[in-house]
């Protein structure tokens, strides 16, 4: 890629950033690089060099930077008929919700669009009080289920709850890990506490709601047993388990929903990220039953737009043809092993790897909290002036996080554990002297 002759340059766009954004939007990296162009899994800066994406715009474009297929239908509908809102009859929205069937677990077919995650979280939440008349919720520690109101209130991250004056009909259970505990151990934990707050809420609890793999909270998977377990409490109490995959769904982990691993469905499911591949679209689905409880007006007025709907179409045609859950698995592995390898090789600095899929974490040590969070900073922008943008997540924020596009190479994969042995034996390397 040429350089962009229009592109002000990273200084300019930072010292815009400052003075026209909010204080509290930050960025990665102290040198961090103006991205003007990208193509399927690279991007580019204004200078025309080329980064391995690794992040994908945490778990977005999962099809590719500009995938010329997906683009092709968008532009094709925007050029035809970009908006209307859901008071006119449109196909595009219809095909999407019919289409959407095919591939929601079980017998979730009802569908309701909106523009983003915390939308569709908020919807999900809305549709689960309406339906068992009951206004509390159960969520996990440390998840992140989105920024409007209700979302930041069943939101565990501490880092995350920004608003002072947040829902108080919210119980918080500890997440089914622990660091000093096996991930038995930590689901048996879970659990009881699950077991005691139905005891004594359970008539006032409208749902609980989980993210599958937690995300943002360091790349959290369960023991495949805990979503069936939680699930059959739930269901003793009346209690509906709404199912966060805004991260985790349209293939990141192996399948097509994160959920599958643990051989549950879900009363709701919310969705939004993969399925429009960098075009704001979100969805919130549910059965027959539950749908009939969403009855009072109600609309969106971008939600299912003929461009959202047309490309997430396309993203659905795409992750089938090119099989993008089975490569995602098959990749992921290959990764996985790696980050293992590197673990092996430099088991002071690497404490935990985890995840599936291409939805993966490597927890990093340094000698305290703020040393491990330095550390992966330096990480993260020694990675990056490689040619590799990586993300970062946790409670500490000590998490490299690794979900690129699930388009991307074996051999993207390869360059890039060889370039992280480098900057970690340098790293170690500095530490001995």
């Amino acid at each position: 890629m040429k350089q962009q002759e229009t592109a002000i340059g990273r200084t300019a766009v930072a010292a815009k950033r400052k003075e026209y954004f909010y204080p509290c939007t930050v960025h990665f990296y102290r040198d961090a690089p103006q991205l003007v162009c990208g193509s399927m899994q690279y991007v580019y800066d204004e200078n025309g060099k080329q980064y391995t994406d690794f992040f994908a715009g945490v778990s977005v474009v999962s099809c590719g930077h500009c995938n010329p297929v997906i683009t092709a239908r968008t532009i094709a509908q925007l050029q035809q008929l970009q908006h209307t809102s859901t008071v006119y009859l449109t196909q595009q929205s219809v095909d999407l919700a019919e289409r959407l069937e095919e591939v929601l677990p079980g017998n979730l077919r009802r569908s309701f669009f909106v523009n983003s995650g915390s939308e569709a979280n908020e919807g999900a939440l809305l549709l689960a009080r309406m339906h068992t008349g009951r206004k509390g919720f159960i969520a996990l520690e440390n998840g992140l289920h989105g920024r409007t109101n209700l979302t930041m209130s069943v939101t565990g991250l501490q880092m995350w709850r920004t608003d002072n004056y947040l829902d108080e009909e919210v119980t918080f259970i500890e997440r089914p890990f622990h660091p000093e505990l096996t991930l038995e151990e930590a689901a048996a934990v879970s659990l009881k506490s699950l077991k005691r707050v139905l005891e004594e809420k359970g008539g006032t609890i409208a749902a609980m709601i989980v993210e599958p793999i937690q995300g943002n909270g360091g790349m959290i998977m369960p023991v495949l047993s805990y979503f069936r377990e939680v699930k059959a409490l739930l269901d003793k109490y009346g209690v509906l388990l709404i199912d966060d995959e805004i991260q985790t769904g349209y293939g990141r982990t192996g399948a097509m929903f994160a959920m599958e691993h643990f051989g549950v469905v879900p009363d709701i499911i919310s969705m939004a990220k993969a399925l429009g591949n960098g075009v704001p679209v979100a969805a919130f689905a549910t059965t027959d039953i539950i749908a009939a409880s969403l009855n009072r007006p109600s609309a969106s007025t971008f939600g299912g737009n003929p461009v959202s709907a047309a490309t997430a179409l396309a993203v659905l045609d795409y992750i089938r043809d090119e099989r993008l859950p089975q490569r995602a698995a098959e990749l992921g592995t290959r990764l996985k092993g790696g980050l293992e390898s590197l673990q092996a090789r430099y088991p002071a600095m690497i404490k935990d790897v985890r995840g599936t899929g291409l939805m993966l974490g490597a927890e990093l040590a340094g000698a305290d909290a703020a040393d491990s969070a330095e550390l992966t900073d330096n990480v993260l922008e020694a990675m990056k002036d490689r040619g590799y943008l990586i993300g970062k997540n946790g409670v500490g924020r000590n998490v490299l996080a690794f979900q690129p596009p699930l388009v991307v190479a074996a051999d993207d994969i390869d360059g890039m554990l060889t370039a992280l042995n480098e900057v970690l034996r340098q790293v170690s390397t500095e530490k001995e002297e």
